[in-house]
């Protein structure tokens, strides 16, 4: 009868909530890297584009310039509208009943990425 006592009960528990928990943090991760690779992406299609017309072995002065101008400001509006998102998400949660939304698992998929 010792077997099935409560310790073991607990270690299943405790067992249990370890692998939850190493799932999340899988999840975040790879959240995490999809995230950056879409910034990255869209980054290259609008500030490539528009600041390097005649692509050549090395970036003019000019070019540099507009590309991290270019990539700060795309960073910046991207974090807004992410930030918007993830409080649209929580108001919506809490409207339903479904409580607030874990913020680490936010911040590591959105901005923690960068």
């Amino acid at each position: 009868m010792a077997i099935w006592g409560s310790s073991s009960s607990n270690t299943a528990s405790s067992g249990e909530a370890d692998i939850k928990t190493h799932l999340m943090n899988q999840v975040r991760q790879e959240a995490a890297v999809t995230n950056a690779r879409n910034l990255i992406g869209k980054v290259n299609e609008h500030c490539f584009e528009a600041c390097v017309p005649n692509p050549g072995t090395s970036l003019s002065s000019a070019e540099h310039t507009c590309l991290s101008q270019c990539m700060e400001k795309y960073i910046s509006f991207w974090n807004a509208v992410s930030r918007g998102y993830i409080s649209r998400l929580a108001n919506e949660r809490k409207a339903y009943g479904g409580g607030a939304l874990d913020p680490s698992f936010i911040q590591s998929g959105q901005e923690s990425s960068l």
